[in-house]
Parts: structure tokens; sequence; C-alpha cells
């Protein structure tokens, strides 16, 4: 994994805008309707290649396919494997559940999320390697840091679509990692890092068990962190990064668990460096975490320095700052400019962010980069 030994590197969470008719040809694959195998190939292939000359353009370094193909960062390999059937029940977030009068008037949106109601078997084999192929076409004739792909990591699989087949929870991780190892190592052998997404570990605590403590959930954090270990075994933790997070939406985020209490238990998993939110107004603050909880030798953190929710373009100065904070704790070469979360992390949401707008976030994030570069460099 590159790392930051010159400048600060800039990446991403992983979603980044879709096309229009790239998003309404995925909602109906989500919603049941097959769209044409080649004509939706071509397209996704043509999608990639012009959200990777976008991130060039807008100075991110670390770049990746922008989960172009997927219809959400964690439902889509619903599409992928057998056994998930019907339509799960989805729980209100309990932190809008405190505000009854404001979440009436703020609904939430729709996103189809079957159970699991059998048994686990790919269908798709084919699906990594397109996703794959795709990338490498458009890194041909570009000049880039490094590319990374994400996948879903095993918990984050089992707070959205919800067992219904497996006799326990323990079982049901069990059989996902055995599932989601082909996917892992597939992306690791194509040589690029690999990022799983676990908003499982902090997101869960509100949405998934509002009921328990959080000495109760980090014993349900730690049993992810377990089954991921175990998924990641085959590959080496400088080639892994991991993306946890409170959940990608506006709203109260006042029962979030705090990272003080999270970041010990997310320091136990394999990969070598470590994505979290750090630029809302809910976790910019934990920064100074860092100088409480010693980050080990061997790990990076890629903080968000973007807020993924607003549209409030961050000044590049604010974003130095952010950045410096880090580097004057962890050390310079330990930090990776990233985005609290993804700016499309499902198909059928509406884009919270503008997506032209998103672009002049990244940019402002490469400016900000650059800046604090100049400082921890001079």
């Amino acid at each position: 994994m590159k790392l930051s030994t010159e400048r600060i590197l800039t990446t991403h969470t992983g979603s980044l805008p879709r096309a229009r008719d790239l998003t309404t040809t995925l909602e109906e694959l989500d919603a049941g309707s097959a769209p044409d195998a080649a004509a939706f190939e071509a397209r996704v292939r043509r999608a990639v290649a012009d959200v990777v000359r976008q991130q060039i353009d807008a100075g991110v370094d670390i770049v990746n396919d922008g989960e172009q193909g997927k219809v959400g960062y964690s439902t889509y390999v619903r599409h992928r494997l057998s056994g998930f059937e019907g339509s799960s029940v989805v729980a209100q977030r309990a932190d809008w559940a405190d505000f009854p009068e404001a979440l009436a008037r703020h609904p939430r949106s729709s996103v189809a999320r079957p159970s699991c109601t059998g048994a686990i078997e790919w269908t798709d084999r084919e699906a990594i390697t397109r996703d794959i192929a795709d990338l490498e076409a458009a890194l041909k004739g570009v000049s880039v840091t490094e590319a990374f792909m994400t996948a879903a990591s095993p918990g984050v699989i089992a707070h959205f679509l919800k067992n219904e087949h497996y006799p326990t929870r323990e079982a049901y991780l069990a059989r996902l990692v055995d599932i989601m190892k082909d996917e892992y190592d597939a992306i690791h052998r194509a040589g690029f890092v690999l990022q799983v997404d676990c908003p499982d570990l902090a997101m869960g605590r509100h949405l998934a068990f509002p009921d328990l403590s959080n000495a109760e959930f980090l014993k349900i954090a730690a049993a992810n962190v377990e089954a991921l270990n175990h998924a990641l075994r085959d590959i080496p933790a400088d080639r892994i990064r991991l993306h946890l997070c409170w959940g990608n939406y506006e709203g109260p985020h006042h029962r979030d668990i705090p990272l003080r209490q999270l970041l010990p238990v997310a320091l136990k998993a394999r990969p070598q460096a470590l994505s979290f939110e750090g630029a809302n107004p809910r976790h910019e603050h934990e920064w100074i975490v860092f100088r409480e909880i010693r980050l080990p030798d061997d790990r990076v953190i890629i903080p968000g320095v973007l807020d993924s929710t607003t549209n409030f373009i961050e000044h590049p100065e604010l974003v130095a700052q952010r950045l410096v904070r880090y580097a004057e704790v962890v050390g310079r070469e330990r930090v990776i400019a990233g985005t609290d979360c993804g700016f499309a992390t499902f198909a059928r949401s509406v884009n919270q962010v503008e997506p032209e707008i998103t672009w002049a976030k990244f940019k402002a994030m490469a400016e900000g980069a650059r800046l604090a570069s100049a400082q921890l460099w001079r």
C-alpha cells in the first residue's frame, strides 16, 4: 500500500456518482428486471473509465471504480449469491426516532433489502472478474498512485440482509466468511488494494442494536472483526484497508458510539489502514482520540476530511488543518486524506451531495492536501 512518504496522498471511501441512465438501469435490476447483459456490461465499463478520469482530474491519488456497477455497497451481493429473497423489515433509525416531529418531515428513502432465506452459494462468480477487468481497462494509459477495490464485509452484509435461514448469527457470519473470501482473494490477486466496508462496527450500534449497552455491542463488533480476520487470512495486512462509519446520512447521530470506545476493537482487525469519519460535526473532534490511544507502528489512518452528506465545499485551508492535526499526532507518513463515506452509497437513494459538487469537494481535498504537505514537509 502506497503511503504518504513525500506528501499527503488523497483517496476516498468508494462509491461515486453514477450517470442517470446507469442509475435507472441499476434500479430496474434491483427491482427484478434483468437488463440486457452485454449492453449493461458495456455501459458499466464506460462508466468506470469515465469515473477514473474524473478522479484523476480532481486530484485523487488512490482511485477506484466508483462502484459504478453495484446497486449498493453492501446489498450488491444479492445479485451474485443465492439465498436472498423476499423483503426484510427495516427498523427505524434510533437517533431519528428520538425526534418524531422531525422524523415525520424527513421520511426515509426505500432501499430493497431482502432477507437470507436459503443456503448461500455463488450464482455469478464472474461478477468480480468483470469488476476487475473494468478497472484494469480504465487504468490503461493513465497515471495514478494506486488503485483499490471495495467489498462488503461479512458483518455489514449480515446487518443489511437479515438472517432467516441459518440457525444462529454466528453460523450466518461463518457462511458469509467462506463465501466473501473468494471475492477478497480475487481483488488481491488482481493487484489492487482491498477495502473491506465495515460500517457494522459503528453504525450497527444505534441502527441494529439500539437496546444494548455499548459494552454489549462491542462484543458483537469484536465477533465481526474476528470473522473478518478469518476471511482475510491469506491477504497481507499492508494490502488491505478497512472503512467504518456511523451511517452515511444527515441526522442527529447523537446515539453514535464514540470512537474512543470503538477504536481498540477496530485496531484488532488485520487491515493496515483504517478509514473513518473525521469531517462531520458529530465526529470531527475525535482526532484527539489518537492522543489517548496510540496508533500501532504498522498502522495507517484515512480520516475523512470531506463530509459526504453536505453540499458545502470544504475550504482547502480547513482540509489542511484537519490533516495536520492527525499528522502531528500519528506522523505525516501515516495519514492519507479521505472522505467520511461514499457519495452514492446506494443507486436507489437520492444523492445527498450533488454530483458536480462532489468533484468540487475532491478538488478542495487535493488542494488542502497540498497545503498540509507544504506545512508538514517544510
